[in-house]
């Protein structure tokens, strides 16, 4: 544990060491008000809740994760740092976990930034604390879903733009695998056991029951599901990675 909150703290403070961090909280605040103000109609619903808020989550975690997770295994394999950072006396699982829980925490900051908009609906009506409570907690999970995703798909390649072209595409098939287009193409010829599979694993559909304001069980362990066995297959791969 010491060895990973060594990591933890090490790349965190590498993420605002540099401008990027700052653009990319800028670009997630702006893009949320923009969504939820202008395209989430929120004024004219007349409704003292966080729904087009919360619903505009999963497309902007989309593009905007796996532009964090690029970086985090890729840079290191490009720049030949990976052989140098893993023959310190630190574990390649305790790497990985500090690594995914220092850029889940800059998520999760990001996040928390966002608490003016949770001000606003208070001070313009009297909305459920509770369901935008439990709205963050769902964002938040997915974050580290979507995050998880994108730094295994990191570790795969040395190219930032291939990591992130492949966490992208590997995040909108998890998103979108409950959508009735997906379901409608496999209900044709696939039996019905495998499409409630393909439907199962929509992160979307997950998200929007925790959105209703109800923290079920099945929907924190399929995230946190996802989130160790994708962090799994990370240390596989940069296991690999070190014994080239």
């Amino acid at each position: 544990m010491r060895t990973t909150w060594v990591v933890f703290r090490r790349e965190l403070g590498s993420y605002f060491a540099t401008p990027v961090a700052y653009v990319f909280i800028v670009i997630f605040l702006a893009l949320a008000g923009a969504l939820t103000f202008f395209l989430g109609n929120f004024f004219d619903r007349g409704q003292a809740d966080l729904q087009p808020f919360f619903m505009f989550h999963p497309w902007l975690y989309l593009f905007l994760i796996p532009a964090i997770a690029m970086r985090m295994w890729a840079e290191e394999r490009k720049t030949g740092t990976i052989e140098l950072f893993l023959t310190l006396p630190v574990s390649i699982p305790s790497a990985v976990i500090g690594k995914f829980l220092a850029a889940w925490a800059f998520c999760g900051i990001a996040l928390a930034l966002t608490f003016p908009v949770w001000l606003t609906v208070r001070w313009l009506g009297q909305p459920d604390d509770g369901v935008i409570l439990a709205s963050y907690v769902g964002s938040f999970l997915m974050a580290g879903a979507f995050l998880a995703i994108g730094a295994c798909m990191s570790a795969m390649t040395r190219n930032q733009v291939i990591a992130f072209v492949l966490g992208a595409v590997v995040c909108f098939l998890f998103t979108v695998s409950g959508s009735p287009i997906v379901i409608s193409f496999f209900s044709g010829w696939a039996p019905q056991a495998v499409i409630d599979t393909i439907a199962s694993f929509s992160f979307l559909t997950h998200f929007s029951a925790i959105v209703r304001g109800v923290i079920d069980l099945r929907d924190v362990i399929f995230f946190g599901s996802a989130i160790a066995l994708f962090l799994f297959a990370n240390v596989v791969l940069v296991d690999l990675a070190k014994s080239r």
